[in-house]
């Protein structure tokens, strides 16, 4: 078969494309986007009519890839780390319901918070869930994990979890294809209550969940994913998951590492892989990206005066991703000798677009809570976080996806007043729906701006799900008619629209001001297309 040369991410896509998928689902977060984007654009794919749309919401794109799943077709389904949160209902639950057509749940982790609010490891989601994980150390490995995971999916009718990192999703490297695999033919669940979570059928469901727990470390024990490398020093043995193997590979180049190595991509732990590398090593240090999974499961059932070094013991700091420079510190090698790299371009916080419709919203803002303060902005996810930064010192607040609308009707209800959430369309389609029937239902005192810059522009610039429709959500949601009010932020409109804040600030209620105009990016393209 033929070599591609292809970003992690991509090769996942790929992996799964020729592993015969019927289905792919997501929501757009970095560094999992292009897992999506990679499908969408592939001729094949198009070829296939492999569905490739992307979801309102992480959620939403979890139970579609369910249904299609229920169907008998093998899907995937994709999000970063912190979409894995707003998908955990349906994740959790999908251990139960298992699957009938393999599921793939791809989720990428970012740690050092490159495009992230916080540091989360998915791996902690699936030992949660009792599933299995994989875990790629190169591109080559998460092409073929799609094909192994869609098996395990199908021999026990359940998903399975393929984490990946920054580093492997946007790095890239050759890829040998393997034969492709025809897709599954339609056919439903053998159970006709396989996906019925009734109590009386949950907890029948979640026995045999538990029944397949050794299975399933006995599959990761015979994994290809999972190597034993002998070494001759015994001193220290070390337990490398998933891309922290490149990273050790790194400091020893002519593939001599002295002492033996444990390499993990597939979880549950293998235990007795775990038990020879523990019964061999005085030490054992664990080198995983993320948080010291790993390094707690040893100290749990292992528990004996071994020494375990890793994140827990500042061995490797609990701060960030893992480095080669990092990884190489914790082996006791010196330090590499290192030159200065001139300073070519002096540095500068990001900020918002020369031009960006944002800019000329926040200025309207401004203008309207002059006279009331600051700390009354709640804000969201999306290019328009950047508007907490000078100069434009806006909002107040960034939690998660959809929080500003609930957050603002929190602090109504806490009397504070004004309150208003500023929240981008995209991030409205995705989870400020529902908070936005809270308030109309609740009749809370806020006003919410939805920055509708037709695109989800953070992301790179996917179609939003609520493109030409936000009038009507509002208005079907129980938005009072007269108080949607439609501003065009440019310069020119300033006064207009920050009477428009100042009338909808006053009015004893909810209101919605929809501040439209195309992302400066997407106008442009639209126009060159024209």
């Amino acid at each position: 078969m033929e070599k591609l040369l292809l970003l992690g991410d991509e090769a996942v896509a790929q992996g799964a494309l020729d592993a015969g998928l019927s289905g792919a689902y997501g929501y757009p977060g970095t560094p999992s986007t292009e897992i999506v984007e990679y499908i969408q654009r592939n001729p094949e794919a198009a070829e296939r009519d492999v569905h490739r749309t992307w979801s309102a919401n992480e959620k939403t794109a979890m139970e579609e890839a369910l249904g299609m799943s229920y169907a008998g077709k093998r899907t995937l389904v994709t999000m970063k780390h912190v979409g894995l949160n707003v998908a955990a209902d349906p994740y959790m639950n999908s251990a139960l319901t298992g699957a009938n057509g393999g599921v793939i749940v791809a989720v990428a982790d970012d740690p050092s918070m490159h495009s992230s609010q916080n540091e989360q490891d998915s791996r902690f989601y699936g030992k949660f869930a009792m599933l299995p994980i994989l875990e790629p150390a190169n591109q080559q490995e998460a092409y073929d994990m799609p094909r192994l995971a869609y098996q395990i999916s199908e021999r026990y009718h359940i998903p399975v979890m393929i984490r990946l990192t920054t580093r492997l999703a946007h790095s890239r490297a050759g890829v040998k294809r393997q034969k492709i695999l025809p897709e599954n033919k339609l056919h439903k669940p053998e159970d006709p209550n396989q996906f019925m979570l009734l109590p009386a059928f949950a907890r029948k469901k979640y026995r045999h969940h538990l029944a397949i727990q050794e299975d399933l470390e006995q599959e990761s024990e015979k994994s290809p994913f999972n190597l034993y490398q002998t070494g001759k020093d015994k001193s220290l043995g070390i337990i490398a998951c998933g891309l922290a193997y490149n990273y050790l590979m790194e400091n020893y180049p002519d593939n001599t590492c002295p002492y033996p190595i444990l390499k993990i991509g597939q979880y549950p732990l293998p235990r007795k892989m775990v038990e020879k590398i523990v019964n061999e090593c005085d030490e054992i240090l664990v080198l995983e990206e993320g948080m010291p999974l790993i390094e707690e499961l040893l100290k749990g059932f292992l528990a004996h005066h071994l020494k375990i070094k890793g994140r827990l013991d500042n061995t490797i700091s609990r701060d960030g991703e893992l480095t080669p420079a990092s990884v190489r510190q914790a082996l006791g090698l010196a330090k590499l000798a290192s030159r200065d790299i001139p300073e070519v371009v002096a540095g500068r916080p990001p900020a918002l677009c020369v031009g960006c419709p944002h800019a000329d919203t926040y200025k309207a803002l401004n203008s309207a809570m002059a006279k009331y303060g600051s700390g009354h902005v709640f804000s969201d996810i999306g290019c328009y976080t950047l508007g907490f930064l000078p100069p434009h010192r806006a909002i107040n607040t960034c939690v998660d996806m959809g929080a500003s609308i609930s957050m603002a009707i929190g602090a109504a209800d806490a009397g504070l007043f004004p309150a208003i959430a500023v929240i981008g369309d995209s991030t409205f389609g995705h989870s400020g729906i529902t908070p936005l029937l809270d308030a109309v239902v609740k009749k809370a005192n806020i006003v919410v701006t939805i920055l509708d810059n037709d695109t989800t522009a953070m992301t790179g610039m996917q179609d939003s799900q609520v493109e030409g429709k936000v009038e009507k959500i509002c208005i079907g949601l129980g938005v009072e008619p007269d108080h949607i009010r439609v501003i065009t932020p440019l310069s020119r409109n300033h006064d207009e629209n920050s009477k428009v804040f100042e009338e909808e600030i006053l009015f004893q209620g909810v209101s919605v001001i929809v501040a439209r105009r195309p992302c400066i990016h997407v106008y442009s393209k639209k126009t060159n297309r024209s």
